[in-house]
Order: structure tokens, then sequence, then C-alpha cells
């Protein structure tokens, strides 16, 4: 399935096992890049939206990643109860506010700085 989103990115939803369930749990990529000399506003903006989504219904978890080869290249994977939980969120007013702080760092050179990716299989 197909999803386009508010920031005109397009999501793609692969089916796996359960796919009817709405519990269905899913993960978002989102690609960010550093600027030269300066990780830590990076590292910084993470936090400070990792804090203000506390609570947030349907968010699970969310983790900063960090390219072993490429210093300057991150990425965050957060973590959703189901896609219409997600996407009830993203539509919301309080999505924009919110990721505000990591915006500027959105690495949209690969041309996809935004994925979705449901979970088929977890130990």
């Amino acid at each position: 399935m197909s999803v386009d989103t508010p920031d005109g990115a397009v999501a793609t939803r692969r089916p796996g096992p359960g796919p009817d369930d709405p519990a269905h749990p899913v993960r978002v990529v989102v690609w960010y890049r550093a600027p030269e000399g300066d990780d830590a506003s990076v590292t910084a903006a993470y936090h400070r939206i990792s804090e203000a989504l506390a609570g947030t219904p349907g968010l699970t978890g969310n983790e900063l990643l960090r390219s072993v080869t490429n210093k300057a290249a991150f990425a965050v994977m957060s973590h959703w109860e189901s896609f219409e939980v997600f996407d009830r969120w993203e539509r919301g007013p309080s999505h924009q506010e919110a990721t505000a702080p990591l915006m500027p760092y959105l690495d949209r050179a690969p041309n996809r700085h935004f994925e979705l990716y449901e979970v088929t299989a977890a130990y």
C-alpha cells in the first residue's frame, strides 16, 4: 500500500504477517545529515523531540542511529503500534511543531528522507 504523507513523501507499506490486524506494528525511518563539524546539533535536536513526544499515544519508542561509515549521517527510527496510529499523529496538528528541531537537518540527498517499514519478524 502506498501512502502520500503531508510533506509530499510517499511511504510504502508491504503486506506481512497479520496485515489486517489493526495493531500490526510499523517503523518509520527519517534520514538526517549533520552540518560539517557539528554532529552535536542533530543529537541535541533528537533529544528535545524525544522528550517532547514522550507519552504520545501509539509511539512505543525511537532510536537515533548514526552511520558507521559517514559520521555526519543519522537516521531516526520510531516504533509505532500501527500504521493507523502513526498516520493519525502525522496528519495531526502537533506533528510539524514537535519535529521542527530536526527539520533543518533532513537529508533529502537520497531522494527518500522518509520511509515506513512494517515489522515482519522480531526476536
